[in-house]
């Protein structure tokens, strides 16, 4: 995509998100948390290394989730070489997620300490936010690579009925799992 093309794309939907968050959203009791701008959830989901919403684009486009593979084996058909590829997947995934998770709550609580005891500059704020950017950027890499590894695992036909499979959870539950917990 060009450049231009995707920085005004960018910038509208950045504009719209923010225009939207003013109208709903509201700081109070978040001045009390350990770390204004993570909840409680959010912390647990970073440190225990789950999806957080961000293999949606690869789950929602059919590349099955290597935690839900595993969960839905049996429906599946899996063979035992292909549960031990998936599990290597998760396994490998789930780690280096975890291990990334810390980093991202680790920098958040340096950055909430800067700005809480006011001794945050430009610098080091730039700094400090391109690094947890950074961290971002390879969690969510992290969780949409074992999304393609696996589905070159599956067979078209599991693809098919993990789809079926996932899609008689209901839309309230898969959509759940997507804003915030497993891949």
């Amino acid at each position: 995509m060009n450049g231009k093309i995707l920085a005004a794309i960018t910038g509208f939907l950045l504009t719209f998100s923010i225009s939207a968050g003013a109208q709903t959203s509201s700081s109070a009791g978040q001045e009390d948390r350990p770390i204004k701008a993570l909840s409680d959830e959010e912390i647990l989901s970073y440190l225990n290394g789950e999806g957080l919403g961000f293999a949606k684009a690869a789950e929602l486009n059919r590349y099955p989730g290597p935690r839900h593979v595993l969960d839905l084996a049996t429906q599946l058909g899996l063979t035992e070489p292909q549960k031990q590829r998936v599990q290597g997947i998760y396994d490998a995934m789930h780690e280096k997620a975890a291990r990334l998770g810390r980093d991202i709550v680790s920098h958040e609580a340096v950055l909430d300490s800067l700005f809480s005891s006011r001794i945050i500059d430009s610098a080091g704020l730039r700094s400090l936010v391109s690094e947890i950017a950074a961290l971002q950027g390879e969690l969510r890499a992290t969780h949409l690579q074992a999304h393609l590894a696996v589905t070159r695992i599956l067979a078209p036909d599991q693809i098919l009925a993990y789809d079926r499979l996932r899609a008689s959870d209901g839309p309230t539950e898969h959509a759940a799992d997507h804003e915030g917990k497993k891949h």
